[in-house]
Formats: C-alpha cells, structure tokens, sequence
C-alpha cells in the first residue's frame, strides 16, 4: 500500500496602491493564498492612510468648544483604516484574475482644527467598527510583479466622538455637551467615517 499526501503550496504576496478613499489614500496589503486545497478564499490584511477635509471649521467650535467667532480657521483630518478581507475568484468581464471580497474594518480618524490668531487648536477624534466589500482585478506584468485594479465601498457604524473636553455619544449620553447640542449636530459638522467610496490601483509582489 502507498499513502501519499498533498501539500498545500501557499503563496504569499504584498502590494501598494494609491487612490480615492474620501480622500487621497495610501495602502499596503499582505496576501495568503492557496493555504488549503479546500479552502477556496484568498486573505488579505491590509491598512491606509487618507487625508481629507475634516468638516466645518465654524460649527466644530461652536459644538465643541465656545461661540467665538475671531481666528482664521485652518483644518486637516486623517484616518488611518485596518481591514481584514476574504477574495473570491469569479469569471465576470473575461477577466483572468478577478475576485470579489468582504470583511470587517476598523478606521480611526482625526480632525484637526486650528484658529490662527483665535488661541485655539484641537482635535476630534472617532474610532468605528464597519463593513466593507469590493472588487479588484489583477494583471500579470511578469513573472513577479502584477497591475492592480481595486473598488469597493465600506460602512461605518456611529461611535462616539470627543473633542476638547466635550463628548457626544449615539445614543445620548453626551459629556460636557455644549448648550443643546447633540450628537446628529455634531455628525453633521464633523466628516467622520459613513459611507466610504474607494478606488485604487498599484502593483503587486509575488514573494
């Protein structure tokens, strides 16, 4: 009798992209595939950094701080998003290397708010929980290095957001919260994470 065994010959690999995710995106991934013969999902780890407006200068330092009105405002805000993602190859558009993916996010983002000449300058920061899901599209360059495509679009469940001293909460349990103001106010001025469109390409490195 012969006993024989198949081993599965994993593959990894890493790219980086550039693109629109709300705003200018860097990011990295790390890819596993081929982990199981029965296993049929590629598993990518992957973060990005994006750069984008905040949200409303003016309403941010009423809702979070006072009603004055001297300054110049300037603002800047980032987010840095953690994401896990399951791919799934399908033949759509004759495409050769084409997947559909999904899996859980994290995202944790910061606006910063400066009032030159006004003595004030803070941050309001958020961290989410969320859900993602898109497409990407690989194209072979040689034996190494592959073009990538990739689109999709991520949701962000509400957490709360501080600022200053000054905490508003989703569901109403707001700290220190500015005469009577509440959390859809702040919502509505600060541009934290909702509903995220993104689009990217970059290369792939198949180690």
């Amino acid at each position: 009798m012969v006993l024989s065994r198949e081993v599965s010959a994993a593959r990894y690999s890493g790219e980086g992209l550039l693109g629109y995710n709300g705003g200018l995106s860097v990011e990295v991934n790390a890819l596993l595939e081929k982990i199981s013969k029965d296993f049929p999902f590629l598993l990518q780890l992957g973060v990005s950094y994006t750069t984008f407006d905040p949200g409303k200068s003016d309403a941010a330092r009423r809702i979070f701080i006072n009603n004055a009105t001297n300054g110049d405002p300037e603002e800047k805000g980032w987010r840095w998003d953690y994401r896990f993602d399951f791919l799934y190859k399908v033949s759509w558009f004759k495409l050769k290397r084409f997947y559909i993916h999904f899996g859980p996010r994290y995202t944790k983002f910061t606006g910063n708010f400066k009032y030159i000449g006004g003595n004030e300058d803070f941050e309001i920061v958020s961290n989410h929980w969320g859900l993602g899901t898109g497409m990407k599209a690989y194209f072979k360059i040689n034996k190494k290095v592959d073009f990538v495509m990739t689109a999709g679009v991520d949701y962000f469940f509400e957490s709360e957001m501080n600022g200053h001293d000054t905490t508003y909460d989703p569901d109403g349990e707001d700290i220190n919260a500015r005469e009577d103001y509440t959390y859809s106010d702040a919502d509505e001025a600060i541009s934290q994470p909702k509903i995220e469109v993104r689009a990217l390409i970059g290369f792939n490195y198949n180690f």
